[in-house]
C-alpha cells in the first residue's frame, strides 16, 4: 500500500449572486506526493485546473496562492486531470492530507462533473494534522502546516500555499511522526461526503482511547437518537454493554450526551452529533470514551442545567399567561 498525500487549492464565487450551490469551490490546482510504505518518495503529482465555472479568481484565493487568471488559463479541464490523478494513484492507497476539507471538495468536484465517486460510503484517510497533535500536542489542538514545519525543524526550501508545495511538507511531516509513533496510524479518520445508505456501509471504528459510529441516514432526529445501534453504549475495550446512568439529553438539538458505566472500566460518555444530509434527512457520529469521575460530573451537572433552564422557562411562560 502506498500514501497518496495530497493537497488542493480552489477559487470560489466574488460574490454570492453568482455562487454555484452545486459547487461552491472549484478546484484549481492538485499536489500530491506518493509514499511507500518506509515513507520513501516514490512519485510526485503537479497539476493546474483551468477554471470552467468562477472564471475570475477570488481576491482572497490570489493572496494565499500568489496567482491570477492568466496562470491558470494553459491548464487542463477537472475531468482530464482528475481522470490522469487517479491513474496515477493507482490501486492500493490510502489518502493523507492537512486537516479535513481537501477529500469533501475533491469528491463534490467529481460528482459536480459526472465522475464515479471515490467509495459508496465514509472514506477512510488519515489526517496528519490530527497526527501531529495526537503526537507533539494534546490531540485537541491544530495547527497550521507552516507551524507544524517551524516546530519540527523542517527546512523550507519551497514556498507555501501551493498545492503540491503543502503535499510536500505535509509529506515530510508525515515521515517524522511515523518514524516517532508508527502506531498513530491506527487513528484513521472518514469524510462523510459519502453517508451510509445502509447498515452494512455504517462505520464502526474503536481505537485504543475511543470509539466511533458513522449511521446511515434517518428521516428526522427523534428516529434516529431511539434506533437501538444509535443509543447503544457499548465499551469499546471489552465490548460488554454499559449500563446507561444517564440517558441522551440534548442541550442544543444538535449534539447529545449521555453517562454510562462499564463493570470492568468505569465510566463511559456518549456524543452524538446530529449532522444534515443534503436531501434534508439526518445522520449521527458517535463518539464513546472513557472518562473519569470529574468528567462524569460534569456531565451530571450539564443536565442539571438544562432542566433548571427549562423550569425557568416553563415558569416564565406560566407567569405571561396568568
Amino acid at each position: 500500500m502506498n500514501y497518496i498525500v495530497l493537497d488542493l487549492e480552489w477559487n470560489q464565487a466574488g460574490d454570492r449572486h453568482n455562487k454555484d450551490f452545486g459547487l461552491p469551490f472549484e478546484i484549481l490546482e492538485i499536489g500530491a506526493v506518493k509514499l511507500n510504505r518506509k515513507m520513501k518518495v516514490i512519485d510526485t503529482f503537479d497539476e493546474i485546473i483551468k477554471p470552467q465555472i468562477y472564471h475570475s479568481i477570488h481576491y482572497i484565493t490570489t493572496k494565499i496562492i500568489n496567482m491570477d487568471k492568466t496562470d491558470f488559463e494553459n491548464g487542463r479541464p477537472f475531468s482530464e486531470v482528475m481522470e490522469q490523478f487517479l491513474d496515477w494513484c493507482g490501486r492500493d492507497y490510502v489518502f493523507c492530507i492537512w486537516g479535513t476539507l481537501d477529500l469533501t471538495e475533491l469528491q463534490r468536484n467529481m460528482i459536480y462533473y459526472g465522475m464515479d465517486e471515490l467509495s459508496k460510503g465514509p472514506l477512510m484517510y488519515f489526517d496528519i494534522q490530527k497526527f501531529f497533535s495526537m503526537t507533539y500536542e494534546d490531540g485537541k489542538l491544530r495547527r497550521s502546516l507552516e507551524w507544524a514545519v517551524d516546530y519540527l525543524h523542517i527546512k523550507k526550501d519551497i514556498p507555501f500555499h501551493r498545492a503540491y508545495s503543502d503535499a510536500y511538507y505535509t509529506a515530510k511531516v508525515f515521515k517524522i511522526i511515523d518514524s516517532y509513533k508508527p502506531e498513530i496510524e491506527k487513528y484513521v479518520s472518514y469524510d462523510v461526503f459519502m453517508i451510509p445508505q445502509n447498515k452494512r456501509q455504517e462505520v464502526h471504528a474503536n481505537f485504543r482511547t475511543y470509539s466511533k459510529y458513522i449511521s446511515r441516514e434517518f428521516p428526522d432526529k427523534n428516529t434516529a437518537i431511539e434506533d437501538k445501534e444509535v443509543s447503544s453504549t457499548k465499551c469499546y475495550l471489552c465490548g460488554r454493554n454499559a449500563k446507561k446512568q444517564m440517558k441522551w439529553f440534548s442541550v442544543n438539538g444538535k449534539n447529545y450526551f449521555c453517562l454510562a458505566i462499564c463493570k470492568k472500566h468505569g465510566y463511559l460518555k456518549g456524543k452524538v452529533r446530529m449532522k444534515k444530509a443534503d436531501d434534508g434527512n439526518v445522520y449521527v457520529i458517535k463518539t464513546l470514551k472513557l472518562i473519569d469521575e470529574e468528567a462524569a460530573q460534569e456531565i451530571r451537572d450539564k443536565q442539571d442545567k438544562l432542566r433548571l433552564q427549562r423550569l425557568e422557562k416553563r415558569h416564565s411562560k406560566k407567569e405571561r399567561t396568568d
